[in-house]
């Protein structure tokens, strides 16, 4: 008779402890992302001061001269915190760093990570104090955790090809530059002043790196692995081969820009004659969903079944993977690589 009672209790007491113990981690943790936010806003606000007590850039001439060490130094050496120290172990913190730089954002993965992790704990137990759903409330903070990196990736593609399209431009200030009787680093510091962001930012950084006392053939591998783009090896390699065994860079780079141009224009082509399958995608992954809410509107008591009962549940998860299985093939078949 005692176990037969302590069976029935146990499962109320865990459920208890849960419900006192998880709004308090989810508290600790949330004040714990509030403090590590307030204090980077903080450090930032810093340094702005800092740099004007050093004699920074005024706001006249932000786009002319906006490159500093800081810029380019590495984000990643120092992290706070067990929770920080963990993360930057994992192979994916790594390649979130390598995003965030080609994104142009100043922020540490690990930190980042730790920051979305307290913001998810948090929202979670709050979700699981006023009494929602488990499966609703972990998709809400699984959301929180997601979605913003799946912006940060978003934001470093978008850069990313932008980059792509201002390279012909940069070769062709490069080769007038080199023709007019400039040296390549003076070429570069040209760029960063008179390109917009990435091209300048990117071009700036070598520039600063060479002129701290790196090589300048070691701060081109540099690019190379910060933007991780195959045009950018391609000028890289060039470079190097022609300050080993000489030869013409103007006209290297003409060639190199020529071939680039015509492979945006190509591109253009091909997302041109795409589009009517990417269009297809979209239309049929918001075609379900269109006639599920025309459903709710019709016969609410129809649609129910799918959310009361266990055959309704299996099939709409298992169309909801489909969906998304479904849409992910057909990226994959429009995205054609130039």
């Amino acid at each position: 008779m005692i176990p037969n009672i302590l069976a029935l209790e146990v499962p109320g007491m865990a459920k208890s402890v849960m419900l006192i113990a998880l709004p308090l981690v989810g508290s600790i943790l949330l004040a714990y992302g509030v403090y590590n936010a307030a204090f980077d806003l903080r450090r930032s606000a810093r340094k702005k001061v800092i740099s004007r007590l050093k004699g920074g850039t005024s706001r006249g001439r932000k786009h002319e001269e906006a490159f500093n060490f800081e810029d380019f130094r590495k984000h990643t050496v120092e992290v706070t915190g067990m929770l920080a120290k963990a993360f930057s172990k994992l192979r994916f913190t790594a390649n979130l760093q390598r995003a965030l730089d080609q994104a142009n954002v100043n922020w540490s993965a690990a930190q980042t990570l730790v920051n979305l992790t307290a913001l998810a704990s948090g929202l979670l137990a709050i979700l699981l104090v006023v009494q929602v759903p488990l499966l609703a409330a972990l998709g809400s903070a699984a959301a929180v955790f997601i979605l913003p990196i799946l912006y940060l990736f978003r934001r470093r593609k978008k850069r990313l090809r932008k980059f792509v399209n201002q390279l012909p431009d940069v070769f062709e200030l490069l080769s007038q530059a080199l023709r007019a009787g400039h040296s390549l680093a003076s070429g570069m510091q040209l760029v960063a002043k008179e390109l917009p962001d990435p091209a300048g930012t990117e071009f700036g950084r070598v520039f600063h790196e060479q002129n701290l006392g790196v090589k300048i053939e070691d701060a081109l591998r540099n690019l190379a692995e910060r933007v991780d783009l195959l045009d950018v090896r391609f000028f890289v390699t060039a470079v190097l081969i022609q300050r080993q065994v000489g030869g013409d860079l103007a006209e290297v780079l003409d060639k190199i820009g020529n071939v680039i141009s015509e492979r945006i224009k190509l591109f253009g082509s091909v997302q041109a004659l795409t589009a009517e399958g990417r269009l297809s995608g979209y239309v049929l992954l918001a075609l379900p969903v269109i006639v599920m809410l025309a459903m709710c509107k019709v016969n609410i008591e129809y649609v129910k079944l799918l959310f009361t009962d266990p055959l309704g549940k299996m099939m709409l998860t298992t169309a909801i993977v489909m969906q998304l299985l479904g849409w992910v093939m057909i990226k994959k078949i429009v995205n054609i690589k130039v």
